[in-house]
């Protein structure tokens, strides 16, 4: 079992009813297969969302995913007999996770990408980790310290410009606003990557749930005014988009992190940002017949190489 720790001057977490300790131990080969899992998953979404806000507005699209989301995850904990925390102060974290990696990032990437390429997007994205390491730095979290972490975060930040081209960085600074609202959204994640360090013991599926629930509770009433849903035409493309996207790249993905988190750390958890920029492009590549740029295979290797080092257990958490 994963030694729980929480955030420095927070109070513990209330054990949920039922077995909350259900995260095996952790295998280094199996967390980073299901790291390249969390991170195709999340690549995908990107696509998810270009399709999605063509004919919804972002709002209501982001209202969907976490709403569709978070009831799956109920269904799928009520059939495991696992009932969610009743505890005020959980629900207030769940609240404040929502916010910091549902409710605002969603919206900002979805709105940008009506404006901004897919490939820039990416890019801008990638930059989660090297948020959560300056964030984890200023709040003087032991886990962000050490100079292999350091240079895992420089050396997949290099790497992922390296995968996707000179090309993809066409028009960076042409839209500034949208920009910083990818750039803002990342800031987001890497904060809500350290702040899920409090709900270590509890059931990975418990905070994505909790979180995705939070998130439509406030997104849904602001959708309902804004966008008045019963008046817009959505395609089938944008439905079978949202419900994919709701599926895999959220309820699925969102589990897999929190666990992720237990397991790697919140800076190890973020290291999916830079994997997202070779999967992505490598699933260009062969489904949609774009050529690879020349540094594309110079980028993964400095991809593969921070991610590790990202990853490795420090001397610390070896001598537990």
């Amino acid at each position: 079992m994963i030694t729980p720790s929480s955030t420095p001057g927070s109070p513990p977490i209330a054990t949920p009813v039922g077995d909350p300790t259900t995260v095996p131990a952790p295998s280094l080969p199996r967390e980073l297969a299901l790291l390249l899992l969390l991170s195709t998953l999340w690549g995908a979404s990107y696509s998810f969302i270009k399709v999605g806000v063509e004919t919804l507005p972002p709002l209501t699209f982001m209202a969907g995913r976490t709403l569709l989301a978070g009831a799956v995850l109920l269904a799928v904990l009520h059939a495991r007999g696992l009932r969610m925390p009743a505890g005020r102060a959980t629900w207030r974290y769940f609240l404040i996770q929502a916010c910091l990696n549902s409710v605002v990032p969603f919206t900002l990437i979805a709105w940008a990408e009506t404006r901004l390429d897919a490939g820039l997007a990416v890019i801008l994205n990638a930059t989660t980790p090297i948020f959560a390491f300056l964030i984890a730095r200023v709040i003087g979290r032991r886990e962000a310290v050490g100079g292999l972490r350091l240079f895992g975060v420089a050396s997949g930040l290099a790497g992922a410009c390296l995968t996707v081209g000179a090309g993809a960085l066409h028009g960076l600074g042409g839209q500034l606003l949208p920009q910083l609202a990818v750039l803002a959204a990342t800031l987001c994640y890497g904060g809500g990557a350290l702040y899920s360090a409090r709900f270590q013991g509890l059931d990975p599926m418990m905070p994505a749930a909790g979180s995705m629930i939070c998130g439509a509770a406030l997104l849904l009433p602001a959708s309902l005014v804004v966008d008045r849903p019963w008046t817009l035409s959505p395609s089938a493309a944008s439905l079978a988009a949202l419900v994919a996207l709701a599926l895999f790249s959220t309820a699925l993905a969102f589990v897999l992190f929190f666990r992720l988190v237990q397991t790697l750390g919140a800076l190890g958890a973020t290291a999916q940002a830079y994997l997202r920029v070779p999967i992505g492009v490598g699933i260009s590549a062969v489904f949609l017949g774009e050529a690879l740029p020349p540094t594309a295979w110079l980028g993964l290797i400095a991809v593969v190489a921070g991610v590790i080092a990202m990853t490795l257990p420090s001397r610390a958490t070896a001598r537990r």
